[in-house]
């Protein structure tokens, strides 16, 4: 594979840090069958990178602020290339194997290891197989800590939701419309498996289709003898079942 009139395995390097990535940069130079098509600061810059240039691979460091390498993945999803994990720590082996990382390299990065990687690099490109990280998702590598914020990808563009601004969350099919006070936001999520995230002290279901968070509810009020409605700060309306209502008086 280094023969020039091969194809070039095309890769962008992820790291918050610019001596990482100056120091990742010129290990890989090493390499002839490898070109570095993109160099990222930060994990919003490395999903939309990968939208424009659809690179092979990444090398992705794992602690970044807003967005560190799981959120990236998350929000990558199917479209995400073969990933190799750098980072100065080494708590994340485990986590980073099972979100199905093809390799995972420890800063500073030692030069025969990093050969180990790129032959790994080179089989699973070379080979028919594609990485799946399309059940990654954040929440199952946290799965014993609740959602602090829900990231929604739009395009390129990513947003990053507190959790506390999420005023209630609907279910459309395999999607789920997450309402803040300002703006609604798409995503592709399961309600149910988004309310399992979330504390069940603040968001509770009160319709099959609608998980509410009770911080911005007003008041309740009764439509009919067996229909209730609750009403938010902003004046929404939002209708309440009877499971619903039931659960909701509890956590009230």
């Amino acid at each position: 594979m280094n023969s020039e009139s091969e194809t070039k395995i095309r890769a962008i390097i992820v790291d918050d840090e610019p001596h990482a990535r100056q120091g990742m940069e010129r290990a890989l130079s090493d390499f002839s069958d490898l070109v570095i098509v993109g160099i990222c600061e930060n994990g919003l810059q490395a999903v939309k990178v990968v939208n424009e240039l659809q690179p092979d691979l990444i090398f992705l460091d794992i602690q970044m602020p807003k967005l560190d390498g799981f959120d990236v993945l998350e929000l990558l999803g199917d479209q995400a290339p073969c990933v190799v994990f750098v980072t100065a720590y080494d708590e994340y082996a485990v986590q980073a194997f099972e979100a199905n990382a093809l390799d995972y390299l420890l800063k500073p990065l030692d030069p025969e290891r990093l050969n180990k990687a790129m032959e790994k690099i080179r089989e699973r490109i070379g080979s028919e197989s594609s990485p799946q990280y399309t059940e990654l998702l954040v929440g199952r590598e946290r799965e014993n800590e609740l959602l602090q914020r829900i990231l929604v990808r739009d395009g390129s563009d990513v947003h990053v939701l507190a959790v506390n601004s999420v005023c209630y969350i609907e279910s459309a099919d395999d999607y789920v419309a997450i309402h803040t006070e300002d703006a609604t936001h798409i995503k592709l999520d399961r309600l149910g498996k988004l309310q399992d995230k979330l504390d069940p002290r603040q968001f509770c279901r009160i319709h099959r289709l609608c998980l509410l968070n009770i911080n911005f509810l007003s008041r309740i009020e009764t439509e009919t003898k067996d229909s209730k409605i609750a009403i938010l700060e902003s004046g929404k309306e939002l209708p309440i079942s009877r499971s619903g209502y039931a659960d909701l008086k509890k956590l009230l």
